[in-house]
């Protein structure tokens, strides 16, 4: 429950955005009371495309620095906010232009495939973008069949079981929310909780991977939970954030969230640095907004309309 002040807050921050002409957008990940108050809640995906197609004069972007990087690209004629300059995210800042070229330039035979976690810049560099809801579909329609997989390596070694066709070099980097989970501590969670489905965010090791039953994106999640009408109980492994969502449309069910190794909780500091506050303020002040470069704009926007041409599964 909201208490009174945020409830104020939050009935502020509506009548602010229709005043505006804004669109709230927010990741899976984001608290729940930030989730509410948002116009459209999902995953990159879902949520470039709904920042690609909006009619609204601003957006403001509930989630952190690349994904409002991300809606700047695909709408550069748009006011695009961030409510938290400090959202930042490990995975994306793993990877600089610098060092993508330098990589880049060992394989120069090779095609550069980019996970949507990743700056700009990085993006700017890159053939094709991807999420990890269509990062299979995305490698398999790339036309040359020697990959460079960046910037996470855990996502590239599901998405190379996946394509064992092509040749797909990886990228050295990870979220180290997902990567703290290691198979030993799902194991014992599975054997506190039998029965229990175990779906996992491709982010995640290896080793546990190969535990779940389900493997999947962030919204992916939602329509795996409904294929197992049967069960009552989930174990999810990705950022704590899925659970509200999960929660809210599943209230019968029960979902525990997988614990990391020495019982590091799944939780993204910069997921969470975003609050009602922030939103209220960027709202009113207008701040924290985004600007690129129009070259970099360019170059980035024609990686990410090469991925959303690319059919959904």
């Amino acid at each position: 429950m909201l208490t009174l002040q945020k409830e104020e807050i939050s009935v502020k921050i509506r009548h602010l955005a229709r005043e505006k002409e804004a669109i709230i957008l927010a990741h899976n990940y984001q608290t729940g009371e930030v989730q509410e108050i948002s116009d459209v809640v999902g995953d990159s995906l879902g949520l470039s495309l709904e920042a690609k197609k909006t009619n609204a004069r601003m957006i403001v972007f509930c989630g952190v620095l690349f994904m409002a990087e991300t809606a700047k690209i695909l709408n550069p004629d748009k006011k695009v906010l961030l409510p938290n300059s400090a959202a930042g995210c490990s995975l994306a800042n793993s990877i600089t232009p610098e060092s993508l070229d330098d990589w880049s330039q060992k394989y120069p035979e090779h095609t550069v495939v980019t996970y949507v976690n990743s700056s700009a810049e990085v993006k700017a560099m890159s053939y094709i973008c991807c999420t990890s809801a269509n990062a299979v579909s995305v490698v398999k329609s790339v036309p040359s069949n020697k990959i460079l997989f960046t910037p996470d390596r855990n996502l590239g070694a599901w998405v190379k079981k996946q394509v064992p066709e092509k040749e797909i070099v990886i990228y050295d980097g990870d979220c180290p929310v997902h990567d703290v989970l290691r198979s030993p501590d799902l194991v014992k969670l599975k054997e506190r909780l039998p029965g229990a489905v175990v779906i996992a965010h491709p982010e995640c090791r290896e080793d546990v991977l190969q535990l779940a039953d389900e493997i999947c994106s962030t919204t992916g999640m939602i329509s795996r939970v409904a294929k197992h009408p049967e069960a009552d109980l989930f174990i999810i492994a990705t950022e704590e954030g899925m659970l509200y969502q999960l929660r809210k449309k599943f209230p019968d069910k029960e979902f525990v969230l997988a614990d990391g190794c020495i019982g590091c909780k799944l939780l993204c500091p910069y997921m969470k640095a975003t609050t009602l506050e922030d939103v209220y303020r960027s709202l009113t002040e207008e701040r924290h907004e985004i600007t690129i470069s129009d070259s970099i704009i360019r170059d980035a926007r024609n990686s990410l309309e090469r991925m959303l041409a690319v059919p959904r599964d």
